[in-house]
């Protein structure tokens, strides 16, 4: 087995990028864009959702805690107040409900501030200066009440407002630094919210920029060169193979233009030796028909000089015929009706290679003739052959067709001599017979 390796380069098969390394770069390049693009997309809303979350879920609740807890602060001084004023058992019920609510509005700030220092600060103190309120006004009030079972002097409770003056105070503070902690969240947000439009604006924008300048590049890469190449290999498609295709473009395209020029050139040589043999064609055509002319004036000549003497011969013939039948013998009689019959045969055999030479060249007169009859005349012009080689003829029944008498007489003279001629030692067995097929006979 031999193996044949063909390398298609051409001329500027080194010098470009290959179309298939040009889109290769141009998914690199859109999958450098997506990873960059994503990244930058990914931490602005990080940024953004951390800045909602201090806003939403840490600096929101935390200012509605310290409101609950400074509302607490005030139904525990109401509650002590109206307690040490009237004594009443029933209005010392604000005092325990604050007491309990401020419980819980601590217990959800310390978690809420933990991102706040300043309000953890705010929150311990406001917590100690609670305590401190309650150990020192709130706490003894309520007991001294119970114990005398009767209101406070009104200076005491002026004592406990003043104390309560500063717990208030205290819980401001709280709630101002809360206020700060909030306006910086929400300018935290707003900055957030602000840098992801510009993240997704500038992707867009660049999105847009490579896109089209993808869609250039591949235009005037690929696009452009190949409906240019297109063009001219339709061109020469269109028989104009002396156009040289001008290749541009990636080296895919080049190979392809260069592979066309080859194989416009291999036509070309191919034509010029298509045309050089049918020159030769021509001339042996013209070489031919003059010697088909000159044949057939031959044949002309040959038929027209033969007629004479074959006509002295055949009237010669069949005067020896008229005279001398009966006088002589039986024999001598047999050899002169063998001359007389041979003689009217050589003159339809000349008459035939006359009308046989002119085939193709002038219509022959076609009738209807009897297929049977042709070939009893091919058997006679035959009879000699047929007697030294004792062949056997069997004719079946044949039809009658529309043909040239001699033509066809010749055909069937021309088959049973074949096969008189190509035979074995025994003598031959020739059948002729036809069937119909559609509208002819086989």
């Amino acid at each position: 087995m031999t193996e044949l390796t063909v390398a298609a380069a051409g001329p500027h098969g080194g010098s470009h990028w290959p179309l298939r390394r040009i889109i290769a770069l141009s998914v690199l390049a859109m999958a450098v864009f997506s990873i960059v693009a994503a990244t930058l997309s990914g931490l602005a809303v990080a940024n953004l959702a951390t800045a909602r979350d201090q806003v939403v879920n840490r600096v929101d609740p935390a200012v509605q805690q310290a409101l609950r807890l400074d509302a607490a602060l005030l139904d525990q001084e109401t509650g002590v107040r109206g307690y040490a004023l009237a004594g009443v058992a029933d209005f010392l019920t604000p005092y325990t409900d604050g007491l309990a609510t401020q419980q819980d509005a601590v217990g959800k700030l310390h978690p809420l501030l933990t991102g706040i220092p300043s309000g953890a600060a705010d929150l311990a103190v406001v917590t100690a200066r609670a305590d401190a309120w309650r150990g020192s006004y709130a706490q003894p009030t309520i007991d001294k009440v119970r114990a005398t079972n009767a209101p406070v002097a009104t200076s005491a409770t002026d004592l406990g407002k003043a104390s309560f003056d500063s717990l208030r105070s205290s819980v401001a503070t709280l709630q101002r630094d809360l206020g700060q902690a909030r306006q910086r969240a929400t300018t935290s947000l707003n900055q957030a919210a602000g840098w992801l439009n510009v993240v997704s604006i500038g992707v867009g924008a660049v999105l847009l920029l490579i896109v089209i300048a993808l869609g250039l590049g591949l235009r005037g890469a690929a696009i452009r060169p190949t409906s240019r190449l297109t063009a001219e290999v339709r061109q020469v498609a269109g028989g104009d193979f002396d156009h040289i295709v001008a290749t541009s473009g990636p080296r895919e395209l080049r190979e392809l233009g260069d592979h066309v020029n080859a194989m416009r050139e291999r036509i070309l040589r191919e034509l010029s030796s298509v045309r050089a043999a049918h020159a030769v064609l021509d001339a042996r055509t013209q070489d031919l028909q003059r010697s088909n002319a000159e044949l057939e004036q031959f044949a002309y000549v040959a038929s027209h000089d033969l007629q004479e003497p074959l006509r002295k011969v055949a009237s010669f013939c069949q005067l020896l015929q008229r005279r001398y039948g009966g006088r002589l013998d039986e024999r001598a009689d047999q050899y002169i009706g063998f001359a007389v019959d041979g003689a009217k045969r050589m003159q339809i055999l000349i008459n035939d290679l006359l009308a046989f030479s002119r085939v193709g060249r002038t219509a022959g007169d076609s009738s209807p003739v009897a297929v049977n009859t042709l070939v009893d005349q091919a058997k006679t012009n035959l009879a000699d052959t047929i007697e030294w080689t004792k062949a056997t003829i069997e004719v079946g029944d044949l039809p009658l067709v529309r043909a040239e008498v001699p033509l066809l007489t010749a055909v069937f003279q021309n088959l049973i001599g074949n096969a008189l001629k190509f035979r074995g030692d025994s003598p031959p067995h020739i059948s002729v017979s036809a069937k119909r097929e559609g509208d002819f006979w086989l």
